[in-house]
């Protein structure tokens, strides 16, 4: 099969021919439809992710057709499946209790396993995959990945947003469009933040009520301004110490803080804890989604409740994954790139 492979950090990926997966006895190999192409890849390729190494496959939000199944596989050839990036291995405590995303025993592929920059995918723990329905689009459903599931999972089950209630968004990627649009849709009132007008003005044409240039202005103030004693809840979606801080910052008292972005090098930075203190803050972590709640989301697309194709802006194919990761050494342009073309 062909599959980009990382030969070295921060080098563009080498586009070779290498063997089939071999197809795990509790799992299946998908021919790829589509894979995005996300930050958290951008981190593992320049070296920033320990779990990463020169040889490496990457890849982890993707959906493919079986064309392989284990023995004790759930599934069979032919169906149409999409994936969760963190896959429970279904028996631990975490697994049974709901909250599959945060299994010790999880697998991630692109981090420890090949991903889906290639044709084919070996996905072991299949009980995590979900049938794909027919109306939703390969490319979409890849660009779901990590992006939209993280932020749902982050607004409903770690903030519980409410109507009504200010969100601000910091960083307007794949993760802080995503919670944009899913904010919305729940009733909220969203202040975005990023330091590229072009984005701003995107995720203004997406429906958020304000919008921040943190470039230009005091972030943290200028939410409290705008918000009238500060947001209820702040995602913050980049991962950097800056962007911490003024999510923390920016909130009223008894606000929450959301946690999404990878956090960069060693993970160490510097937090204002007396903002926490003072203002009794909620502070959460959140990665992923468990699988079980990817049907309703699926049926809430499905049924035109949020409309999420304005995340994907590019289709490319296997080669061009290597420019999409090096253009994220700068300004990037607002949307997210979906590997579509594996040939």
């Amino acid at each position: 099969m062909k599959a980009a492979v990382l030969r070295e950090f921060g080098s563009d990926l080498s586009i070779e021919q290498i063997p089939d997966p071999e197809c795990p006895a509790n799992g299946v190999v998908l021919e790829v439809l589509a894979c995005g192409v996300c930050r958290s890849d951008f981190h593992g390729w320049i070296g920033h992710h320990p779990k990463v190494q020169p040889g490496d496959i990457m890849g982890h939000e993707y959906c493919g057709v079986v064309i392989e199944a284990g023995p004790e596989a759930h599934y069979k050839v032919g169906d149409r499946l999409i994936a969760p990036f963190i896959l429970g291995c279904g028996k631990c405590i975490a697994c049974q209790t709901g909250v599959s995303n945060t299994c010790a025993q999880q697998l991630t592929p692109g981090f420890g396993m090949p991903g889906a920059y290639a044709q084919h995918i070996a996905v072991p723990y299949d009980h995590n995959l979900v049938h794909l329905p027919d109306s939703i689009d390969p490319s979409l459903a890849a660009g779901l990945g990590c992006r939209v599931t993280t932020a749902w999972h982050a607004l409903t089950d770690r903030a519980n947003v409410r109507f009504g209630e200010w969100v601000a968004i910091h960083g307007t990627g794949g993760i802080g469009l995503s919670a944009l649009l899913l904010a919305k849709m729940l009733g909220a009132r969203v202040v975005v933040v990023d330091v590229v007008d072009d984005k701003l003005d995107y995720a203004m044409s997406l429906g958020a009520d304000a919008k921040v240039n943190a470039a230009k202005e005091e972030v943290a103030q200028a939410i409290i301004d705008i918000t009238d004693g500060g947001a209820h809840v702040s995602i913050e979606a980049l991962g950097i110490s800056q962007t911490t801080n003024a999510s923390v910052e920016c909130l009223r008292v008894s606000g929450r803080h959301v946690h999404l972005g990878m956090p960069a090098g060693d993970g160490m930075m510097p937090i204002n804890m007396r903002a926490i203190y003072s203002k009794q803050l909620s502070f959460f972590g959140s990665r992923g989604m468990p699988a079980w709640k990817y049907p309703s989301l699926l049926e809430m697309i499905e049924g035109g409740l949020v409309d999420l194709t304005p995340l994907v802006a590019r289709q490319v194919d296997l080669a061009t994954a290597s420019a999409e990761l090096q253009a994220m050494k700068g300004e990037t342009p607002p949307g997210t790139a979906v590997i579509t073309d594996f040939s």
